[in-house]
């Protein structure tokens, strides 16, 4: 019999070292990088990591760093080279010169991971849009064969280079893709309308924080959720009842570092579902190591799209998964994160969070219960206030 599973893909990573990005900041995004390439179907088989002022302009890693990578993906057949960040058109055609192999930075690997999970015409959309914006200035590296001469009539000008026909085909492209979202965004517009009778309630948190778990939780719904970067893409929305008071949950695409601001902007219509919420639930992660830097992250992101403003409360999710390391009673040094019992983490966020926070697992049901009474409360606040005649419901 033959084995007619897909092999994996062998991946090789690359990092570097900066002023702005110390050893232990790069050995995060790697770990999140390996994460992206496991979940596009990939196989990490080695790092690479280099200590620079800056990437070089011409190849990203240096001269020796890069005549050893090239070795190490001959002798191993390696298929791709993943760069953890972005490369310019020039970069990309040097390095796929010297590499003989599929190059790739995260951003494309994002795009990739996002056009598997697109699902509805509008992510889809938005999915191509973002492809297409990526693709426009690097058409001169990744496609240097077409810059031979081809004349046309009805077609262009005498002489004129098939690139940048190539680009011109994009950028209409890229117009007919906005309108296209224009449109898909009217529609939307009109089902919220619909929907203005009820409280809205919406998840948001870095990329698997456990946002699909918590909202299957909740409404008691099929979203699609896994232990892998943007398992969902595409807005959820379900009414949900808590009591006798019903209100609308809405599951978004997640959070991730370093993500282009280009590639932010083509999503920004995924977030109108966060800009009209009335209530946002941000989960975290405490068993991540970098939770706080996520926390950051999302933060940031809101502060991009203009709901920093919204009320928000913050969910401390996977407290199953949580690890410390025990200090020696009588080590003096201040304690870290790293150190910190979940109790101690636990005084210190609700200490200096301004909003409420409570610690939970939606995978092993922990603290549940108060969850749903802290989103009740938030609701019916929110309920009173809008609907004082109402009241009857509690």
């Amino acid at each position: 019999m033959h084995d007619t599973a897909k092999l994996q893909e062998k991946v090789v990573l690359i990092g570097l070292i900066t002023a702005n990005q110390d050893e232990v900041k790069s050995a995060e995004y790697l770990d999140e990088l390996e994460f992206l390439v496991e979940t596009a179907g990939g196989l990490s088989v080695k790092r690479f990591v280099q200590r620079l002022d800056f990437p070089d302009p011409k190849t990203f890693v240096g001269s020796g760093k890069l005549e050893e990578i090239v070795d190490y993906i001959k002798a191993e057949a390696i298929d791709i080279a993943v760069f953890d960040d972005e490369l310019s058109a020039a970069q990309i055609r040097n390095l796929e010169k010297k590499m003989e192999c599929k190059i790739l930075d995260r951003t494309n690997l994002i795009l990739d991971i996002f056009a598997r999970r697109a699902r509805t015409a509008h992510a889809r959309t938005q999915v191509e849009l973002a492809q297409c914006q990526y693709l426009l200035p690097r058409l001169t590296g990744m496609w240097a064969h077409l810059t031979k001469q081809r004349g046309g009539i009805g077609m262009r000008g005498p002489g004129e280079k098939e690139i940048e026909t190539d680009r011109r085909i994009i950028r209409d492209k890229i117009a007919f893709l906005k309108e296209k979202l224009r449109e898909i965004d009217k529609q939307k517009v009109t089902q919220r309308k619909n929907r203005e009778s009820m409280v809205r309630v919406a998840l948001v948190g870095y990329t698997n924080v456990g946002k699909s778990t918590i909202m299957n939780m909740l409404s008691k719904s099929d979203v699609f959720a896994e232990n892998k970067l943007f398992a969902t893409l595409d807005t959820t929305v379900r009414k949900v009842v808590i009591g006798n008071l019903p209100f609308l949950l809405t599951d978004t695409v997640g959070f991730i570092r370093k993500l282009p601001h280009g590639l932010v902007e083509s999503f920004k219509s995924t977030l109108d579902e966060v800009r009209e919420s009335d209530l946002l639930i941000h989960v975290v992660d405490i068993s991540h190591p970098s939770f706080e830097e996520q926390i950051n992250v999302v933060k940031e992101t809101l502060q991009e799209i203009g709901t920093a403003d919204k009320p928000i409360f913050m969910i401390f999710n996977k407290v199953d998964a949580y690890t410390f390391i025990q200090k020696d009673q009588f080590d003096l040094t201040p304690s870290t994160k790293e150190n910190l019992s979940l109790d101690d983490l636990k005084e210190t966020w609700m200490a200096k969070a301004n909003n409420p926070t409570l610690f939970i697992s939606a995978k092993h049901k922990i603290n549940i219960q108060e969850f749903r009474e802290l989103v009740y409360e938030e609701v019916k606040r929110i309920h009173i206030k809008r609907y004082p005649y109402n009241n009857f419901l509690y």
